[in-house]
């Protein structure tokens, strides 16, 4: 039954990384449940969830992920609503994890060697998300005109990203040494690197700055982001430069933003 789902999931043009999420999801259901998924019923849903959330102690946007995926196998495929009854939990409000300009200084200072460098560069003066950086090829990138495309972003959308002269700077050093002969930008032995390898490096590369934030790769996205829009740029060209698809997703990065808190004067002083 799951050949189904992973069928469906690709003809309906979701990513790889979706389809696997959303098959682990599914699998892990019926390893809990015991049972033919034609015979799931409500209360075998509503047990799971239950167990996510007490046992395995998901967050409510890891429970969310597994709900979706399971309603979209039971109600598209199946036919089956036995998760329709499920309420999602709410999301947790948290802030985006945004680093000031000489924290990402620190970062780029202590990566290792010139990849993890321009890896982290990337991310951070493109505003890329993780899976797109490590899936960058030079084909990608028209370096004269300073731009380059994400073929297939999130919800698999094209867009075009900004190259810093900077980053064109060390990535024309960096191609000029590179061994492997794949097109990908970031490859070892001739594969991209994987999504984990990315997160590594720049999670070494704050531990040695000594940046005492919790610094992932997404953190020098929302950075991209929260730094253009102090720079003045204007909130909807940011909106296209991420990929969002909508403007209240980009909004988020006003409510970080510290450089118009600071303008702010405390009626205490004005006593």
């Amino acid at each position: 039954m799951l050949d189904k789902l992973k069928t469906e999931l690709e003809i309906r043009g979701f990513s790889k990384r979706t389809v696997d999420t959303y098959i682990f999801h599914n699998r892990k259901f019926l390893d809990f449940a015991k049972k033919e998924p034609n015979a799931v019923a409500e209360d075998d849903a509503k047990r799971y969830i239950a167990y996510l959330m007490s046992n395995k102690k998901y967050r409510p946007s890891s429970i969310n992920l597994a709900l979706s995926s399971l309603k979209f196998f039971y109600n598209e495929i199946l036919q089956n609503r036995a998760f329709n009854a499920v309420k999602a939990p709410k999301l947790e409000k948290k802030l985006p994890t945004v680093l000031t300009k000489e924290e990402v200084k620190k970062l780029l200072n202590a990566a290792e060697n010139p990849k993890h460098r321009l890896l982290i560069e990337f991310m951070y003066s493109s505003g890329l998300r993780v899976s797109e950086c490590v899936s960058l090829k030079t084909d990608d990138l028209d370096l004269g005109e300073k731009i380059g495309k994400i073929k297939h972003g999130k919800g698999n959308k094209e867009r075009y990203i900004i190259l810093s002269d900077n980053l064109i700077l060390h990535l024309n050093e960096y191609l000029k040494n590179k061994k492997d002969i794949t097109s990908y930008i970031f490859s070892v032995k001739n594969r991209p690197i994987t999504t984990r390898q990315a997160q590594k490096v720049v999670k070494e590369a704050a531990k040695r700055a000594g940046i005492k934030k919790r610094v992932f790769c997404h953190a020098l996205r929302s950075s991209f982001a929260t730094h253009l829009l102090e720079a003045g740029t204007d909130i909807r060209i940011i909106q296209e430069l991420l990929g969002h698809s909508n403007l209240s997703t980009t909004q988020i990065y006003t409510k970080v933003s510290t450089q118009q808190l600071k303008k702010v004067k405390s009626p205490l002083d004005t006593l």
